[in-house]
């Protein structure tokens, strides 16, 4: 069942419901899985913006493999009909990400009102933001604009498939997997 929640936000009550077993049972399965190092809890961040945010954390299997195993995925073909496909290459740049950069000051960010950011990183005092889009070519959304200016981002990374990079607009930086590593560790230097 957690295989179907990867990539949301946790809801104890609502997967308690499903088991038959009270939420503090779940929750404390949902720890020692992520002390197991099997799924990741990415925190909350939150602050007073004048909104109503999201304290609840997102769940991740953190294993691409397993989680494509637990959702009965056999082949990458078969992935790119699937529903979970978003959520399963959000879920990898995030574990690639934080793999390199470590998990220290890296947090999501959501309103109750629908906006979101799949990865806030601070390095040298400075915000960036991580967005994982699986699509051949990203735009900025309406909730990128608003991750950026309400948390004061001083750029945003649009990870994606491909294999270009490219600016889409000012703070704003479309690239392969492979080059948000060097991008934030430069960032950060440069920021210090």
């Amino acid at each position: 069942m957690l295989a179907h929640y990867h990539g949301q936000i946790w809801n104890a009550s609502e997967l308690a419901g499903s088991l038959g077993e009270s939420h503090t049972t779940v929750k404390r399965h949902l720890d020692i899985l992520t002390g197991a190092l099997m799924l990741r809890q990415l925190q909350p961040w939150h602050e007073n913006l004048g909104k109503r945010q999201v304290k609840s954390p997102k769940i991740y299997v953190r294993d691409t493999g397993l989680l494509h195993a637990l959702l009965g995925v056999p082949s990458f073909p078969f992935l790119q009909g699937h529903p979970k496909l978003g959520a399963s290459w959000e879920g990898f740049v995030i574990e690639e990400i934080l793999m390199s950069m470590g998990e220290r000051n890296a947090y999501f960010w959501a309103t109750q009102s629908g906006a979101e950011l799949d990865l806030l990183l601070f390095a040298g005092g400075v915000r960036y933001g991580v967005e994982a889009k699986y699509s051949d070519a990203p735009g900025v959304t309406k909730s990128m604009r608003i991750a950026l200016d309400d948390l004061g981002l001083r750029h945003l990374f649009v990870v994606y498939p491909g294999s270009e990079t490219y600016e889409v607009e000012k703070r704003v930086t479309v690239l392969p997997l492979e080059q948000i590593r060097k991008r934030l560790v430069v960032r950060s230097r440069t920021a210090t």
